[in-house]
């Protein structure tokens, strides 16, 4: 760090105050961490999903973390976390398919929408993003097709990250490049999406992977990274054309959220504020306070997690080369494990 440190306690917690982030550290031996997935292929950018009984998990495999490679997208499946088979393999002709992130229709089906890279020489012509559906039981997948962007909000170079639903509508933020934004959209069957606003006036420093989710009420959440600049979190009421903005004081990377409760959320992403990066997660109220809580054991290339919040635990799928080649983990937190966290913060 390059600034000193400031070390002092509330209420029984431990809190660490760094430049740009405040840490509340859990016990470490409250959390559980698993390999999942390893094997001869670069394994990276995961989502995570509770469906039906089953974890599934979902991540990109090539031989490289892009750079012209051939991605596929590989879902597995584990009823207690421990045990995972493989379900489905999806790929596409003359497309890198990587990030792909999960949810689950109004139809009570599985999507996965992932972006798509075409390549040429080693350098990337295009991106668009494609889908694909499960059956009822989340037994098998459809092939990816692409998505449809209303004609006159479309580029050649167009990537959906993660959607999320409410009143069966989707919402998503799409990030282009040259120049580089960010714009959100809806959809209400997973394949075609419309315009609800444009940030290149509200977001500088290249905005990125971004995620947003809905309070049941209809506010909306967004967690976003920039690529020359620290994360932001924003919010806004419905129709959403309308944003609040405050910066994070985390350079991230592949962010995600979701609610622990009603007063905060539970949040993971890379940190890369200082050499090394690792995957963190934090607790975060709805004016956007960050706390990170845990550093997930990670190192060299990582991060991207999925998270899911499931009977009083709370699970993260995430990557990692800290043990060799990129692999996948999965890690179990009890949430009585935050409690102290939790009290100290809602005191304040």
């Amino acid at each position: 760090m390059n600034r000193k440190s400031l070390l002092f306690a509330i209420v029984g917690v431990t809190i660490l105050l760094c430049p740009g982030i405040i840490q509340a550290h859990i016990n470490p031996e409250a959390v559980t961490v698993r390999k999942i997935w390893s094997d001869e292929h670069h394994n990276a950018f995961t989502g995570l999903l509770f469906f039906k009984g089953n974890f599934y998990c979902s991540f990109r495999q090539g031989k490289h973390h892009a750079s012209g490679d051939k991605g596929v997208v590989r879902v597995i499946k584990s009823q207690d976390g421990i045990k995972w088979e493989s379900v489905a393999v999806l790929e596409k002709e003359g497309y890198d398919l990587r990030d792909p992130k999960l949810s689950v229709t109004p139809q009570g089906k599985i999507m996965i929408i992932m972006g798509g890279s075409v390549y040429k020489n080693g350098e990337r012509q295009s991106m668009l993003s494609h889908v694909s559906f499960s059956d009822k039981n989340g037994n098998r997948f459809s092939s990816p097709v692409a998505i449809k962007v209303e004609k006159r909000n479309k580029t050649a170079n167009d990537w959906m990250w993660r959607v999320t639903w409410h009143h069966s509508v989707g919402y998503a933020v799409l990030q282009r490049v040259n120049p580089r934004t960010s714009l959100l959209f809806k959809t209400r069957n997973g394949r075609k999406y419309k315009l609800i606003t444009d940030f290149s006036e509200q977001i500088s420093g290249g905005p990125g992977e971004s995620t947003v989710r809905i309070s049941p009420d209809g506010e909306m959440f967004m967690m976003a990274r920039r690529r020359t600049g620290n994360g932001l979190w924003g919010r806004s009421e419905p129709p959403y054309l309308d944003w609040e903005w405050s910066d994070t004081g985390i350079r991230m990377g592949g962010p995600d959220f979701v609610p622990l409760n009603d007063s905060f959320y539970i949040a993971g992403t890379r940190v890369a504020n200082n050499q090394p990066y690792y995957t963190g997660l934090f607790l975060v109220n709805k004016e956007g306070h960050f706390t990170e809580i845990y550093k997930l054991p990670s190192g060299g290339d990582n991060s991207y997690p999925g998270i899911v919040v499931e009977n009083n635990k709370i699970y993260v799928s995430y990557y990692s080369s800290h043990e060799g080649n990129a692999s996948i983990y999965f890690a179990e937190i009890p949430v009585s494990a935050v409690k102290d966290q939790l009290k100290s913060l809602m005191n304040k």
